[in-house]
């Protein structure tokens, strides 16, 4: 997949591109319909499928704090090269950007910088200033100058709308089973392992990995969770905690990862965490052999867990390495 990460870095039109624009946090199973349904069209037409982004998610900048990603910047630009598009544009978002008013969106880089020769969105997208830019508009403006307009229709799974929103939700309640049937795959924490307290394995007797969160992070609901860890291209089960280790009276959110039948030293190393299951809320014990002996149920609840789901969890652990 090509990627450019500014209209001014585009040498040319696409020739006969068929377009999808959206801001697809998450990449989840909706998107991934519309992708599909974008690489069908460009396939039948000879032509190239074209994504177009934001970055940074538009809300970040319309309403600063007012929205948690569920996927990072290059987890999307992954997602989205698994799913078959040819070409993804990421247009960099500004209060300036903000106020293009729809037409000339569509006049300006749609069809002069894109090369759009068709479009399909969304049934809820809409964009341009005020949102004005939404299906109903985008039909007008094809039926005026010439282009194609497919609107993708709500999917849903389980009963549930497939949508980010929705996704997010579930997320913070804890209910990662139910975003991972939205998702497609189970939601995902990633960073460089941090030098803790080093309480975990001298003191607990189960040491753990550590990734730093902010307010700013997607966190899951504090408490216990069945996970895999993806490190240097092996993936090992685990057992994480969310939160701020309360049996030690801390107040620094850390994302804490015992990772089975694992001894090596990956301080400052990256590594992924797919949360699998929620086991608990996070409690303050009384005591540590209190803590320990609750981690021993812990890690048996969560072996169980990843031993009945083992099949479908190695084809997860395989799409992380090809990402």
């Amino acid at each position: 997949m090509e990627i450019y990460t500014s209209l001014k870095t585009i040498p040319r039109p696409f020739v006969g591109a068929c377009v999808t624009i959206g801001n697809f946090d998450g990449v989840h199973l909706g998107h991934q319909w519309l992708f599909a349904e974008v690489a069908s069209h460009a396939y039948r037409t000879g032509g190239i499928s074209v994504a177009i982004t934001f970055d940074p998610h538009p809300l970040q900048v319309l309403r600063p704090g007012g929205i948690r990603l569920i996927s990072s910047l290059d987890q999307k630009k992954e997602l989205i090269a698994l799913a078959g598009i040819d070409v993804l544009v990421i247009i960099p978002f500004t209060p300036a950007f903000a106020a293009t008013p729809a037409e000339v969106f569509v006049d300006e880089i749609l069809l002069k910088m894109i090369g759009m020769r068709d479009l399909v969105v969304g049934y809820d997208y809409a964009f341009g200033k005020g949102r004005s830019g939404d299906a109903n508009f985008l039909r007008r403006q094809g039926a005026a100058k010439g282009f194609p307009v497919t609107v993708v229709e709500a999917h849903y799974e389980t009963g549930m709308l497939v949508s980010s929103t929705q996704i997010r939700e579930l997320i913070t309640a804890g209910n990662v089973r139910a975003a991972r049937a939205l998702l497609g795959r189970s939601y995902q924490i990633r960073g460089r392992v941090q030098a803790g307290k080093r309480r975990g394995g001298s003191e607990v007797g189960f040491p753990t990995a550590n990734l730093a969160l902010s307010a700013e992070d997607l966190v899951p609901r504090h408490g216990v969770y069945a996970c895999q860890v993806i490190c240097d291209g092996q993936c090992h089960g685990g057992v994480m905690n969310v939160g701020k280790n309360p049996t030690f009276d801390e107040d620094v959110l850390v994302a804490e990862t015992h990772i089975f039948d694992f001894d090596r030293d990956i301080y400052d190393q990256p590594i992924k965490v797919n949360v699998l299951d929620f086991l608990r809320d996070e409690k303050k014990f009384a005591s540590v052999g209190e803590l320990t002996a609750q981690i021993t149920r812990d890690v048996a609840r969560a072996k169980a867990i990843l031993a009945k789901d083992e099949q479908h969890l190695a084809v997860s652990c395989e799409d992380d390495f090809n990402r």
